[in-house]
């Protein structure tokens, strides 16, 4: 693995999530290092196709289509599967961890998919079609770490994704006005309807207390997914435990903060302290001490299935915009 791969990667940490910055400090390192390798990859796709840099806006715009974005992305990714000389550092980071690990090409492309969804303006018509936005872009990824922790048995594979989806929809939820400013929205349209609120709505900053009970449907809509993931913890070693259990606590957070702030919850970029993720740093070494212990209880069955979990993939009626 070239140093400047690994630096490239630790840098995209650092910038893109002060979050899982410190969560992927209690990995060992070699776990580390293809986690951020990893994130390095996933971070790159999500600037390409949005035209920022590390999250925030690029002072350059994109020349070409957000299409052609995605189509480069798709050949670039076959092309580090497939063993082609890699001189784009995300890039490189990425083969050096599918080699590694033995990451299926799938997972990868699967990711793809997640943003193909904001490129063409699917529309999320129910909860399910929300999750399968949140599996294809957080889920995905989830397995893919579980892939870099040696954790196999389908069952964790489960718990792996659980986790995905539970910081995607905490993310969701926080990202509520700043999604719409750019034309997007992945709360389900029959909750909107319900509420009476439109995308407009929240772009021109109308509805702000129907908003924050949305917020609050998504943030408890989460819960049954943090609470699966931490079956998940016992597979892996203590120390990634404590990893994944500080990021599982900071996230969470975040959500109940949204929920906590109510309809001001979008006067700022809701985060967590230093000493707040301090705080869930002490709370991740509980959970992972408690991982040791604690009964594994059987995953409830009404949690959303990941494809291949139980061989479909459960999407109801969810839409391209035309």
């Amino acid at each position: 693995m070239s140093d400047a791969v690994y630096l490239h990667a630790q840098q995209s940490m650092a910038r893109g999530s002060k979050s899982f910055d410190l969560a992927s400090r209690l990995f060992p390192p070699d776990v580390r290092r293809s986690a951020l390798m990893l994130y390095a990859w996933c971070r790159h796709c999500d600037d390409v196709i949005d035209g920022q840099i590390s999250g925030f806006r690029s002072p350059t715009p994109a020349s070409d289509s957000a299409r052609s974005r995605l189509q480069r992305l798709k050949e670039d990714t076959r092309r580090a599967f497939n063993g082609e000389s890699m001189s784009t550092p995300a890039f490189a980071a990425l083969q050096t961890v599918v080699v590694r690990h033995s990451i299926p090409m799938s997972l990868a492309l699967d990711h793809l998919a997640g943003y193909e969804m904001d490129v063409v303006g699917y529309r999320y018509a129910t909860f399910e079609d929300t999750l399968l936005y949140c599996y294809r872009v957080a889920g995905v990824v989830g397995l893919m770490m579980a892939s870099i922790l040696d954790v196999h048995a389908p069952s964790d594979l489960d718990r792996a994704c659980d986790l995905g989806l539970a910081f995607q929809i905490t993310n969701i939820a926080r990202d509520i006005v700043e999604d719409a400013a750019i034309g997007r929205c992945y709360i389900p349209q029959e909750w909107m309807l319900a509420e009476g609120l439109t995308l407009e709505d929240i772009r021109r900053g109308e509805g702000r207390e129907k908003l924050a009970r949305l917020a609050m449907r998504l943030v408890a809509s989460a819960e049954p997914y943090y609470d699966s993931a931490l079956a998940g913890l016992s597979a892996m070693p203590v120390r990634s435990a404590w990893a994944v259990g500080t990021a599982h606590g900071v996230y969470r957070a975040i959500g109940r903060k949204v929920q906590g702030q109510g309809a001001k919850a979008w006067e700022g970029r809701v985060s967590t302290s230093k000493a707040e993720k301090m705080s869930q740093l002490v709370g991740g070494a509980h959970k992972a001490a408690r991982s040791r212990v604690a009964p594994v209880h059987q995953r409830p069955a009404t949690l959303w299935t990941r494809p291949g979990g139980d061989g479909s993939e459960r999407i109801s009626a969810g839409q391209a915009a035309s």
